[in-house]
């Protein structure tokens, strides 16, 4: 019984670290959109593109956002306007993509 709270304990300790962390890491999430220049087509809102065409990221899902941004850089997707993201997302890590998606994601 003993090493079942213990489990249990430590199970809660790390469920509590990583809700931490991705409180964390959303407010670096506005910052990666700012320095990854991200900003300059998507609205420094996230909800004003300079391009009509240009997605509206605010609110979106944040697996979803991950995801586009992952297949960008992969070459996986590469239809419409992602010719230009290409290039962008080169610089960007995929622990920068969560936290720039988990941000876009917490917009309203």
């Amino acid at each position: 019984m003993r090493k079942i709270k213990i489990v249990a304990l430590a199970a809660g300790v790390v469920g509590l670290s990583l809700t931490a962390g991705n409180t964390a890491i959303a407010a670096d999430g506005a910052a990666l959109f700012k320095s990854k220049t991200c900003w300059s087509c998507h609205g420094k809102d996230a909800k004003t593109p300079i391009m009509p065409n240009y997605p509206i990221l605010a609110g979106q899902n944040a697996d979803y956002a991950f995801n586009q941004m992952k297949d960008i850089k992969s070459g996986a997707r590469s239809n419409g306007q992602t010719a230009a993201m290409k290039g962008v997302m080169s610089l960007v890590s995929e622990e920068e993509m969560h936290a720039i998606a988990e941000w876009i994601s917490s917009l309203k």
